[in-house]
Parts: structure tokens; C-alpha cells; sequence
């Protein structure tokens, strides 16, 4: 099963992001605040991290660093209410696959997430051209 981890200190962001994508067929788990994401990620292995940039604990820029550090095969997307081409760039920069903006539908989440899967889910060969 695709494994995917909810970081943002917004109840209402989690909660829509786990009703949204659990009937989708993933499994889900949510972390209030970057911390508690981190500690998530040393106890098990996800394949995308659904990640807030502004936190009261720790900023999500401080968490992509890290989790691209320890877990470089974990898909990052950034997601924001307060975005600026700047901090998208930003993120990019530093390995984040994705960025979305807040509000988003369940539409424009779902989506997302299934593009990055589908593109995980691409033998290397078939990006080539023969």
C-alpha cells in the first residue's frame, strides 16, 4: 500500500487530506507539526509527504532539508497558504516534487498525488524515447 504522511499544524487540513485520499486507496497518517512528522518518518517508511511551509515548530523548509537528507527516496509536496513564486522555487530547489496552494479541492489533491505515484511507478525505460 501507498504510504503517505500529512505535516501541517491546520486540523482541517489534515483531516481533509486523510478523508480525501483514504478512499483513494492510500494509507494515511497526520502529524501535527513538523516534529511529530520527523518522528513519524524514523518509525516508518512513506512514499510522500504532504508538507506545510509555515509551522509553529519548525518551519517546512527546515523539514524538507532533513527529510531529503535521511529519506532521499521520499516524494516531498509542498503545501501553503501563503505562497510566493519565490518560496515555490525555493522548495523546487531543494527537492520538493510538487507545490500546492491552499485552499485546494479534493480534485486538485487527489490529482496531485497521482501523478507523483504514477510517475514512481514508471520503469526508468519507459521515460525514454526509442
Amino acid at each position: 500500500m501507498k504510504k503517505i504522511l500529512v505535516i501541517d499544524d491546520e486540523s482541517i487540513v489534515r483531516i481533509s487530506c486523510e478523508r480525501t485520499l483514504a478512499p483513494e486507496g492510500y494509507e494515511v497518517r497526520v502529524a501535527s507539526g513538523g516534529r511529530e512528522g520527523l518522528t513519524f518518518l524514523e518509525e516508518e517508511t512513506f512514499s510522500l509527504v504532504l508538507l506545510d511551509l509555515k509551522m509553529p515548530d519548525i518551519d517546512g523548509i527546515e523539514v524538507l532539508n532533513t527529510i531529503k537528507a535521511k529519506w532521499p527516496q521520499t516524494k516531498v509536496v509542498m503545501i501553503t497558504g501563503y505562497s510566493t513564486v519565490d518560496t515555490a522555487v525555493q522548495a523546487l530547489r531543494l527537492g520538493a516534487f510538487n507545490f500546492i496552494e491552499k485552499p485546494f479541492t479534493p480534485d486538485t489533491l487527489i490529482s496531485a498525488v497521482k501523478e507523483i505515484f504514477d510517475r514512481m511507478d514508471q520503469k526508468p525505460e519507459d521515460n525514454t524515447r526509442g
